[in-house]
């Protein structure tokens, strides 16, 4: 049975601090930071936005997007690997925030930067077997990066939610593959602030052999080809990535176009391919093939094949915002106010 998107929404905190004024505080070369990572800044929360704000906002936006009754939504899975709390649900009160009925299953998960994605596919379950009529995922986070680090020039905000269905489809979920090994590339302990990271595992190892594993295996399930394809979304944790892996598998670089938007607001983590593809679904014509895979330190990786319809076009009309838009609000802050609202000043 068919299942896709109904509807989706996004959020972008609008707050933002340039590459180089990161790299000035920690004496770095600018340009060869911005150079390397592609990333000219990076979106920054507000003391009072946290990953349960931001998943709350894009719900929202999903919710007016699909055009439906709230009150149907009979699941909502949130992956974030910044939930604020230890032990309490962030989907629990994304669903209380929206006005859903306590008639529904809700969990969080965590799998680095693919948990949103990890979300989509238990929503594609449950609705595709009846257990419920519309499931909703979110991925959403506000990253973590120790001061000084790599991590911190990149480590973003933002996420995105999907409501997933089986009628009314901005957008048909064709298939889905997923590749997992146990890759100790990136990882933060419990009590530990700020995550750290195995530089050598980072690469080859990582990112690129579970995004060209899953991909592979995709294309071999379903017996599509690349050239089929008219967008292609990779994980985004920088702008050199998703390029180099994009040649290793034949992808043209203008197609990795509409979704690569890691320059211009950061690594969302699990927020990072739901805005990539998101980004692809707000400027993308009825019928165009989308190709998405996310990756998670850990490591896995997911992989999606999808088609936009005709009802992506009509309900452009009862859309809020778009990743664009989002890209364009934006206010600039120094490091002292960026380590001020990240909470990087520590009391002796």
């Amino acid at each position: 049975m068919k299942t896709g998107i109904v509807g989706y929404g996004t959020y972008i905190p609008k707050y933002r601090i340039k590459t180089e004024e990161i790299a000035s505080v920690w004496g770095k070369d600018a340009d060869r930071v911005k150079k390397g990572l592609m990333v000219k800044e990076k979106s920054v929360p507000a003391p009072d936005e946290d990953a349960i704000t931001i998943g709350v906002e894009a719900a929202r936006n999903a919710v007016v997007h699909s055009g439906i009754d709230v009150k149907k939504i009979g699941a909502i899975y949130m992956g974030s690997e910044s939930h604020p709390y230890a032990v309490k649900p962030s989907s629990a009160t994304v669903a209380e925030a929206i006005g859903t009925t306590p008639n529904l299953t809700a969990a969080d998960y965590e799998f680095a930067c693919k948990a949103g994605t990890a979300a989509i596919q238990t929503s594609m379950g449950l609705v595709s077997s009846k257990m419920v009529e519309y499931a909703m995922a979110i991925g959403a986070d506000t990253s973590q990066g120790q001061p000084g680090d790599a991590l911190e020039f990149t480590a973003a905000a933002g996420g995105a939610a999907f409501i997933i269905g089986r009628e009314d489809l901005v957008a048909e979920i064709n298939d889905t593959f997923s590749f997992t090994t146990d890759t100790p590339d990136f990882w933060r302990r419990e009590g530990q602030e700020f995550p750290r990271h195995g530089a050598r595992f980072t690469g080859t190892p990582a990112y690129f052999k579970h995004i060209t594993g899953a991909t592979r295996g995709l294309l071999e399930k379903t017996g599509e080809s690349i050239e089929e394809f008219d967008h292609v979304v990779f994980h985004q944790p920088n702008g050199k990535f998703p390029n180099a892996v994009a040649k290793i598998l034949g992808v043209p670089k203008e197609k990795l176009t509409a979704g690569l938007k890691v320059v211009d607001f950061g690594n969302t983590y699990s927020g990072a391919t739901p805005l990539g593809i998101a980004a692809v679904l707000d400027i993308c014509k009825a019928g165009d093939k989308i190709l998405a895979t996310s990756f998670g330190s850990g490591a896995g990786s997911d992989s999606f094949s999808i088609t936009a319809t005709d009802k992506l076009l009509e309900k452009r009309k009862t859309q809020k915002t778009t990743v664009q838009k989002y890209i364009d609000n934006k206010k600039y802050i120094n490091y002292a106010i960026y380590a001020k609202y990240r909470k990087k000043i520590k009391a002796i």
